[in-house]
């Protein structure tokens, strides 16, 4: 009997992944194929048992918390696997149940049919350079929500300061605040604490970030990217990690929409109403793309601080940035 190809749904979680299984034909079966335990060896397992049955097998699961690690093991099995965009995913609006089975099975039927959409997978070069430059947006978050707790507790007690914040100045007048009451001031001072711990862990991971730079793939896109106007190191690494090559993309325009920068429309018939910008995709990347716009308002000149700090780049790259 001749064996027929199959689409395999992974409905994958921490510690079990649901298969389900579909039929290369328009109307093939789909069944369940069961649930597996989220181990290297069960996949093996699980691989083998279908290579037996089918003659060729397509995977798809979501993209999720658990990473890449079942796509590499499926790909260095030499099997075709596909990472979803959940977000993404066709779903019906009266569909009220939701299980594993379902999950793997829906995979399974939208796989065959080609409505999946996936998501780029990087390297695990790439994705160590992309979790490095993520914890060094979280520690600049960390800055962030320390100096909140710190003007906030100020205002409670209606202490100002006259002048910029965070300053040399301003940080001489916070270290002279003094409270009446030993717990007031225990209070400030742990507050002090904690924002000198997250300023000395953002700029640790600045350090490493630059030592790291010059031995990665893309580090000449990260210089190139410096060459505009408001994109230092860190925003050029973080631009990089998170798109990845560039090249992916055949025209700007699919750029735009994959940072969520193209206008939405919802229009039907002679009705036809535009929106804002569509917002979707990642929230990070289109907040530094604001800031780092914003220094294109002013004339178009290579200031000095510009001019120090700018890599050696090609004189094409910088006449573009200019």
């Amino acid at each position: 009997m001749e064996r027929m190809a199959a689409y395999v749904g992974l409905d994958v979680h921490k510690d079990t992944i649901a298969v389900a299984v579909a039929e290369a034909e328009r109307n093939g079966e789909i069944r369940s194929w069961g649930t597996i335990t989220n181990t290297p060896g069960s996949v093996d397992k699980m691989l083998q048992k279908l290579r037996s049955r089918y003659s060729d097998l397509e995977f798809a699961h979501e993209a999720g918390p658990t990473g890449y690690g079942l796509y590499r093991r499926l790909i260095a099995k030499g099997a075709k696997c596909t990472v979803v965009a959940p977000s993404m995913t066709p779903k019906k609006p009266g569909d009220r149940i939701k299980n594993d089975t379902r999950d793997a099975a829906m995979l399974a039927r939208l796989l065959r049919a080609g409505e999946l959409t996936a998501v780029w997978v990087p390297d695990e070069v790439h994705e160590a350079m992309r979790d490095l430059a993520r914890a060094r947006q979280t520690s600049s978050y960390d800055v962030r929500k320390a100096r909140q707790r710190i003007q906030s507790f100020l205002l409670r007690h209606g202490r100002r300061f006259g002048a910029k914040s965070w300053t040399y100045r301003h940080r001489v007048w916070l270290s002279d605040q003094s409270f009446d009451h030993a717990a007031q001031q225990i209070a400030f001072q742990s507050y002090l604490n904690a924002h000198e711990q997250a300023e000395s862990r953002r700029k640790e991971l600045d350090e490493q970030i630059a030592e790291l730079i010059p031995h990665w793939s893309l580090a000449p896109i990260v210089e190139a990217l410096q060459a505009l106007k408001g994109v230092g190191l860190i925003v050029a690494v973080a631009l990089v990690a998170e798109i990845g090559d560039f090249m992916r993309f055949t025209n700007p325009r699919q750029l735009m929409a994959y940072l969520g920068l193209v206008p939405g429309e919802r229009s039907s018939g002679k009705s036809i109403r535009p929106g804002g910008i569509t917002k979707s995709g990642n929230i990070t990347l289109r907040s530094l793309l604001f800031e780092a716009a914003w220094c294109y308002r002013n004339r178009p000149k290579i200031g000095q601080w510009c001019w120090t700090r700018m890599p050696e780049t090609q004189q094409i790259i910088k006449d573009i940035a200019s």
